[in-house]
C-alpha cells in the first residue's frame, strides 16, 4: 500500500541538493527489490546496521582527529542521531516480529573506502566526502522507497531524510574546510565515479545500499 503522504516542500529542497551530488538515482530495479515484502527483513536488519556503523565511524573519527574542535562536535551530535536512529530501526523490527540477526554487509561502503588515500591529510578530506556520499545515499534511498512501502514504515522513512542530509551537509562542509575547493572537487568526482558503478553494476546481494539485484538481469 502506497503512504497517503505527499513529500514536503522543505524535504524536496534537501533533495534536490543531494541529487545533484550524486552520480546516479537509485536504479528501479532495487527500489523494486526493495518493496517486496519478502525482503522486508533483510532490509530493516540491513538499514539498522547501517545506522550502527555510521555512528561507529563518527566515533573513529572522533578518536582519530582529537585536535579538531569543529569535527570532534559534529560527529559527537552525528553519532547520537545515527545511534538513536539505530533504535528506532529496531522498535520497528520488534513491532513486525523481525528478529535481528547477522547479515553479511555490503560491498557499498568498502567499495568505495578503496579509493581512500593512506596519508594525511588526503586520507580525513576522502573519508569526509565518502561519509557525505554514503549519506547522501542514504537519504536519498529513504525518499526512493518510502511511497512503495507501507504507511508507518513509509512515514518512519521519511521522518529520516532531514537528519540524514545534515549528515551529508556536515561531512561535506568539513571536507572544505581542509583543501581547496579545486582539490574537493576533484576528489569528489573521484568518488562519484566509484559510486556508481556499486549502484548501477549488478550485484549478488540485496541491502540498503546494494546496486541492481543481478536476479533481475537473468
Amino acid at each position: 500500500m502506497n503512504a497517503p503522504w505527499v513529500t514536503p516542500r522543505e524535504t524536496l529542497g534537501l533533495l534536490s541538493d543531494i541529487e545533484a551530488f550524486l552520480p546516479c538515482v537509485t536504479p528501479d530495479a532495487w527500489v523494486a527489490a526493495a518493496s517486496n515484502p519478502n525482503q522486508l527483513a533483510t532490509l530493516l536488519i540491513d538499514h539498522a546496521n547501517c545506522e550502527k556503523k555510521a555512528a561507529a565511524t563518527a566515533l573513529s573519527l572522533m578518536h582519530r582527529y582529537t585536535d579538531n574542535a569543529t569535527l570532534l562536535n559534529k560527529m559527537s551530535r552525528l553519532a547520537r542521531e545515527e545511534l538513536r536512529h539505530f533504535e528506532q530501526v529496531l522498535k520497528v523490527m520488534q513491532d513486525r516480529g523481525i528478529a535481528y540477526q547477522p547479515l553479511s554487509a555490503s560491498r557499498y561502503a568498502q567499495g568505495l573506502h578503496t579509493g581512500v588515500r593512506r596519508q594525511e591529510p588526503g586520507r580525513l578530506v576522502d573519508t569526509l566526502i565518502v561519509g557525505a556520499l554514503i549519506e547522501a545515499r542514504s537519504c536519498e534511498r529513504f525518499a526512493r522507497i518510502a511511497p512503495h512501502l507501507d504507511s508507518k514504515l513509509g512515514e518512519f522513512y521519511q521522518s529520516l531524510l532531514k537528519s540524514e542530509a545534515r549528515h551529508f551537509n556536515d561531512y561535506l562542509r568539513l571536507a572544505k574546510t581542509l583543501a581547496d575547493d579545486d582539490v574537493i572537487d576533484g576528489r569528489i568526482e573521484h568518488f562519484r565515479v566509484l559510486e556508481r558503478g556499486l549502484i548501477e553494476e549488478p550485484d549478488p546481494e540485496f541491502r540498503f545500499h546494494s546496486g541492481v539485484p543481478a536476479n533481475t538481469l537473468n
